[in-house]
């Protein structure tokens, strides 16, 4: 008697996704993929043979990483900082909290100047009547003294 063996079913490969897919599947535009792709963030996929990008299933973590990275206040060359840093084998996470320590430190410097900007302009609204003519409004003078300097 002989037995019938089962062959087990071949891995289907990773689903290839069009750039319109990748772009809903990721909340953004097919013209930021594009800008991503010529800017070397996102690595330039497959092409059907009717031209059509075909995108391996990994360019959404990619993706994913980009938009994280950039909600966190990193700049496109940052995050290609970033990813170079998690393609190099010789990098440490040192590198990579270096790189956070500085935007942390970039995000103080620029809260500072947003403090000191919200301090200035309320001085000036404060000083503004809110009534009469615009010949004498305070804010307006004040913008004027300051594009003389």
């Amino acid at each position: 008697m002989f037995s019938i063996r089962r062959v087990p079913k071949a891995k289907s490969p990773q689903p290839l996704l069009t750039i319109g897919r990748l772009a809903r599947e990721c909340g953004t535009t097919v013209d930021t993929l594009r800008y991503y792709e010529r800017e070397g963030l996102l690595a330039a996929p497959r092409r059907a043979p009717s031209g059509y990008r075909l995108y391996a299933a990994d360019a959404l973590a990619r993706l994913r990483f980009i938009r994280e990275a950039k909600r966190l206040g990193f700049s496109l060359d940052e995050i290609k900082e970033l990813l170079a840093l998690q393609r190099n084998p010789r990098s440490t996470c040192g590198d990579v909290r270096e790189r956070a320590r500085a935007k942390l430190v970039d995000i103080e410097r620029r809260m500072a100047s947003l403090d000191r900007m919200k301090g200035a302009l309320a001085r000036l609204e404060r000083a503004c009547p809110g009534d009469g003519p615009v010949t004498g409004c305070p804010i307006l003078e004040a913008l004027e003294e300051g594009s003389e300097r």
